[in-house]
């Protein structure tokens, strides 16, 4: 093998190169010299090197790299030490004011062959020649990941250049891989930079092999059940997304396309690249009935025997949706694909989906594809963690006759990162602290904020459970003061989990979501004005005209506080009438004033509460669940209290479960009513609504613990630790006549201990 010096014929910049000479510049002609002198010298020490043409395919010899003069195998002079010195020194003097003068500086070290350079060196069958020069590579490819995100753009080709010949001459070495891996590295940074330029030949055509080979990975660890780990995936999704960029870039008025296509630019690459979706389609619905087979009948409940190799698994999928906005259809058969595999996939969702992982917004293209505990999971991934350093937490000391004044000071005074750690609570004048005593002030604050005394908000006319913003409550100057400290408490009683109890009507769950309302939002808020807007869109047009629009026009009658008065829904909307035409336009107007302007600001105030807790915006929270995920977050389960289910999650101290006082105590649960038992189960808990999953889904199982004391005593309980103390009674009559007494609303409150 021959090696030469770099001529001005071989290379566009040299340092003889009509630019530097004809040029004014005298840092140009600086950067030329040196660049050019250094490829120079970096060859010449090169020149004792054996290299071994034949290692290096065909393809890979772009570069001129022979010339008359012969070289054997003796060793460099100054070994690897002297070239990596070069190399260091090269970096050093990258020009730094301009990415222009940075690619051309770059330039040079392709064009003056270093890069084939070195892969000879490293394929030589000389051990001290094959370690210099893979130290050298090495050195070039930390130093590229070392640089600015504009430079690193400008080396992105040498990279390339780097991983050709390495595919080229030795595939299977490690060398290639760690090449591959600093490419894909690089062009994560960049793609997401405004220094990214779409090159779909340059940059499309090089890195596909890098998807195909990372595919094969992915694909082959699937299968046998083995990973992908999370290095795989990143490494893929670091070329797939900048291919993916390049190509809809180049082609923007393509996509999504139909396959097979036919006759199109790049239709081999994005044809193989469907054949890489199909692929990874199949082995995900491969796996996905392996992880269904593994929960057994239990489903989503038994995501504790899921697999620590298939943590990469909603990845994978993530990347796979990404895949389908290139391909007509492949939303939908995605959609099938999770719709017949509901059950693992809302356990992928329930047990590796992190807070502060990627976004996974995602998911929500397929909601009717996970459970509620899937969707519910997702949504509390937007709330801060919850300290268990009480010093850390927001500490709120409230007089009980004052409780909604002094709760509105101490949370509405609060800044939103104080309230992020949780809540510390104590009533005055009581012993009691702690979650039971924090559970209590939940239930009571929220019933004194929705109480319709406080004109806050109203009950809606089909299911009294219900709230949405009351629009009269402008007489008081401080009611939206009041919507933002309701919108952080209802977010604090979520972020720590406590049922409490009040649930939010359809219409003011829709405007937290998004701001259109729709026809069908106000079905269960306001039957009447349903029914009249959907008899005025069915009724035959011609009918509707003939009878002059019902003698409607474009205003609205609205009354407040007793008060009656007319508002247009557009400008002179008096004098327009509504006909068979515009009559979808006087719906839509008619609901957006009567449900969205009167409340507007309740809604944006409340939200902004709301938000101060969150770790990101309110419409992501509420676009992450339906209305009645909410229900049962905000409320717990809707089915009375299982009697059996609450039995199942109790265990005994100082009672065993055959004791008569033990079957005494359930049987009188049966015979109390659902709000005697609810009366009881906050004296015991501080809580009178458990999750929709029953009592599984508390913190803790519930403990009866037996009173040493005298047998004829009330009832006692910590409701931090989920435990009632009961007296050994002797007899049942005594046992009822204590509980139905603690089971009164007035008493059942503040009768706990810490």
């Amino acid at each position: 093998m021959t090696l030469r010096r770099s001529t001005a014929a071989d290379s566009p910049i040299s340092h003889r190169s009509p630019l530097a000479v004809a040029g004014t510049d005298n840092h140009k002609r600086k950067l030329d010299d040196y660049a050019a002198d250094y490829s120079l010298d970096l060859l010449q020490k090169m020149k004792r090197h054996e290299v071994d043409a034949d290692r290096i395919s065909p393809a890979s010899q772009q570069k001129p790299l022979t010339s008359g003069e012969n070289y054997r195998g003796e060793n460099l002079y100054g070994g690897r030490t002297n070239i990596n010195d070069k190399l260091v020194k090269f970096f050093a003097r990258i020009p730094a004011e301009s990415n222009r003068s940075s690619a051309k500086y770059l330039k040079i070290f392709s064009n003056s062959s270093v890069p084939a350079a070195l892969v000879m060196l490293f394929v030589s069958p000389l051990e001290i020649n094959k370690a210099c020069g893979k130290s050298s590579i090495k050195l070039f490819l930390n130093s590229c990941v070392a640089l600015p995100v504009h430079q690193q753009n400008s080396c992105l080709p040498v990279v390339l250049e780097f991983c050709r010949l390495l595919r080229g001459a030795c595939p299977d070495n490690k060398l290639y891989a760690s090449c591959r891996n600093t490419l894909g590295s690089m062009l994560d940074l960049v793609c997401k930079s405004d220094e990214f330029q779409f090159r779909l030949f340059t940059i499309g055509e090089e890195i596909y092999p890098c998807v195909t080979e990372l595919a094969d990975i992915i694909v082959r660890e699937l299968v046998e059940n083995t990973g992908p780990g999370l290095s795989e995936v990143q490494k893929f999704s670091s070329f797939w997304q900048p291919l993916k960029r390049a190509i809809t870039a180049q082609l923007p008025c393509l996509f999504p396309v139909a396959m097979p296509l036919r006759n199109t630019v790049m239709e081999a690459e994005i044809g193989k690249l469907f054949q890489i979706f199909r692929r990874l389609m199949t082995v995900m619905d491969i796996c996905m009935t392996r992880i269904e087979s593994s929960l057994g009948n239990r489903g989503v409940a038994n995501t504790e025997a899921m697999s620590a190799t298939w943590s990469q698994y909603l990845a994978v999928l993530k990347i796979v949706d990404s895949m389908c906005e290139l391909y007509q259809g492949a939303k939908e058969q995605l959609a099938s694909l999770l719709n017949a595999r509901k059950v693992s996939f809302s356990a992928l969702v329930l047990k590796f989906a992190k807070r502060g992982d990627d976004d996974h917004q995602w998911i929500f293209d397929y909601k009717e594809a996970t459970t509620f505990e899937s969707r519910r999971h997702l949504a509390m991934l937007l709330f801060p963690d919850v300290k268990e350093d009480y010093d850390e937490m927001h500490e709120m000391l409230i007089d009980r006759s004052n409780l909604f004044a002094e709760s509105f000071e101490y949370i509405s005074g609060a800044t939103p990162g104080s309230l992020h750690s949780g809540l510390f609570m104590e009533f005055k004048n009581e012993e009691a602290t702690g979650p039971g005593v924090l559970r209590e002030w939940f239930y009571l604050v929220c019933q004194e904020i929705f109480n319709p005394r406080n004109a806050l908000f109203l009950r809606s006319a089909d299911d009294f459970r219900r709230f949405s913003p009351n629009p009269a409550s402008k007489v008081d100057p401080l009611h939206l003061s009041y919507f933002e400290f309701t919108g952080r408490v209802i977010a604090l009683a979520l972020m720590h989990k406590v049922q409490v109890g009040v649930l939010f009507d359809r219409v003011f769950f829709s405007q937290l979501a998004h701001p259109e309302i729709s026809l069908e939002d106000i079905k269960d808020t306001d039957r009447v004005m349903y029914n009249s807007c959907k008899q005025i869109l069915e009724m035959d047009p011609a009918f509707f005209d003939s009878n002059a629009g019902l003698g409607l026009t474009f205003e609205l009658e609205t009354e407040e506080l007793g008060k009656r008065e007319t508002v247009e829904l557009l400008p002179d909307g008096r004098s327009i009438a509504v006909n068979s035409e515009n009559r979808e336009q006087y719906v839509k107007l008619l609901i957006k004033q009567r449900f969205a302007a009167s409340i507007s600001q309740h809604v944006e105030r409340f939200s902004k509460g709301f938000s101060d807790i969150l770790s990101d915006s309110v419409p992501a929270f509420f676009k992450r669940i339906y209305l009645e995920d909410f229900d049962g977050m905000l409320r717990g389960g809707e089915n009375p209290i299982s009697i059996d289910d609450w039995k199942a999650h109790t265990e005994y101290n100082g009672f065993k479960e055959t004791d008569r006082q033990i079957d005494w105590f359930w049987k009188i649960m049966k015979k109390m009513t659902e709000e005697e038992r609810r009366s009881v189960l906050f004296f015991w808990t501080s809580t009178k609504f458990i999750p929709v999953e029953g009592f599984r889904g508390l913190s803790s199982k519930l403990y009866i613990y037996r009173l040493h004391e005298a047998n004829d005593r009330l009832p006692t309980s910590h409701t931090c630790f989920y435990r009632l103390c009961l007296p050994k009674y002797p007899t049942m009559g005594l046992m009822e006549q204590r509980l139905r007494f603690i089971a009164q609303d007035h008493v059942s409150s503040s009768f706990g201990k810490w």
